[in-house]
């Protein structure tokens, strides 16, 4: 196997360092925009097998290119949502295995935004499953942690734990603070205003996908290995959009931790409009120019890569489902958690990248040793749950499960 990497962030990077210690492939090039920052994750990785190459995302024809220069029969996508669809385009156009960790962007219902969806979370890429499958190729789309692992804690749910579901609901939560900082974002700014400030989705069997408005739903989960009790509120995740594909449940949700401080800053910046990604013209000292609110916010922030240092707490990603088994009412936690304070000591790395780029490389191995194998534009539930659960043990960092308890409304 032979992998073209593009996006060279504290994703990324923390890619090249999981990867470096695993046999399973001949070579990762790393690309980005900036080849100085990929230079320096091919750097941090301190393998052979890793070199780095530059390269425009949004730019299908050069990563078609760089992908037969190289050799490379799998594109691995650690950029940021916007640049889904041109490197999902480049990857059939290139006859290579596609794997990305968010999918493509939503677009608000016009007129009824909290009622009704409109265009959802990967629809542009569900709508070329055929053409995929017809090419015999797999887009294996929606495989970092949320969504991903959770996925993969949803469909392992169904085929072992429950005979009948009744909800499944992923709950990420943690008790990560930032030295120094009372607004610091330990992910992507750009993903993070994107997911949380646009209407919701929930799926109900019967009702199929509907929206709420932003931070609906509030309740209180407790989160496991000394995390505790988050306030949690419906954001818009590809889970919602992916588990009732391949999982059978009467209802489906996503809720994020994201505490009231957080909430209000993001309400803050939709209210004057820096959550806006339309360019607006700003005069400048050579004459007007024209940028993106939401970049200039993501540019005034610190960088979530460099914020390790100064990072303390635990991370926790996880799918809760309720259902019977047996004919007894049962309901569980599936997680994984990480902390801080381990993943920089063992590979550099703030545990909030960390944690979501251990999971392509899983399924990298998955796909190379032939365990994982398919074609068309499917999500993680559409494979069989146990070898990755299994692979993601062996790498040194175990899930657990928690027999749970009733959820407490805010």
């Amino acid at each position: 196997m032979r992998v073209l990497l593009v996006g060279a962030g504290g994703v990324g990077t923390a890619i090249t360092r999981i990867a470096a210690r695993r046999p399973f492939f001949d070579e990762m090039v790393v690309a980005d925009y900036d080849l100085d920052r990929a230079q320096a994750a091919v750097t941090s990785a301190g393998d052979p097998r890793f070199r780095a190459e530059r390269v425009d995302a949004s730019d299908s024809a050069a990563v078609v290119a760089l992908l037969r220069r190289t050799g490379c029969d799998v594109l691995l996508n650690a950029t940021d949502p916007r640049f889904v669809m041109p490197l999902f385009e480049a990857a059939r156009a290139g006859e290579a295995t596609y794997l990305d960790m968010a999918m493509s962007l939503s677009q608000p219902h016009p007129s009824r935004p909290y009622e009704q969806t409109g265009v959802k979370l990967g629809d542009a890429q569900f709508e070329q499953h055929f053409f995929w499958q017809r090419d015999g190729l797999l887009a294996l789309v929606g495989m970092g942690v949320e969504p991903g692992l959770s996925d993969v804690f949803a469909r392992y749910a169904a085929d072992e734990l429950f005979d009948e579901i009744e909800e499944i609901g992923v709950r990420d939560g943690a008790n990560l603070t930032v030295d120094g900082y009372e607004f610091a974002p330990s992910f992507n700014i750009w993903t993070t205003i994107e997911e949380c400030l646009n209407p919701p989705v929930v799926w109900e069997d019967g009702r199929g996908w509907f929206t709420t408005a932003p931070f609906s739903e509030p309740e209180v989960f407790d989160f496991p290995e000394g995390i505790g009790p988050v306030q949690c509120v419906n954001v818009e995740h590809e889970e919602v959009l992916l588990i009732p594909r391949w999982v059978g449940a009467r209802r489906v949700t996503f809720k994020y931790g994201l505490g009231e401080d957080f909430i209000r800053t993001l309400r803050t910046l939709h209210q004057i409009g820096l959550d806006k990604t339309d360019g607006v013209i700003v005069p400048g000292p050579n004459g007007p120019v024209t940028v993106s609110p939401r970049d200039v916010v993501a540019a005034t922030l610190p960088d979530p890569a460099q914020l390790g240092e100064r990072m303390r707490g635990k991370t926790c990603a996880g799918t809760w489902v309720r259902g019977t088994k047996d004919g007894a009412p049962r309901e569980v936690y599936l997680y994984h958690v990480v902390d801080n304070e381990w993943s920089m000591a063992e590979y550099g790395c703030q545990a909030v990248v960390w944690q979501t780029a251990i999971n392509p490389v899983v399924a990298l191995e998955l796909l190379a040793t032939g365990a994982w194998s398919a074609t068309g534009v499917l999500g993680p539930e559409a494979f069989p749950p146990r070898p990755f659960l299994d692979l993601l043990t062996a790498y040194g960092s175990p899930w657990g499960m928690r027999e749970q308890t009733a959820l407490v409304a805010a």
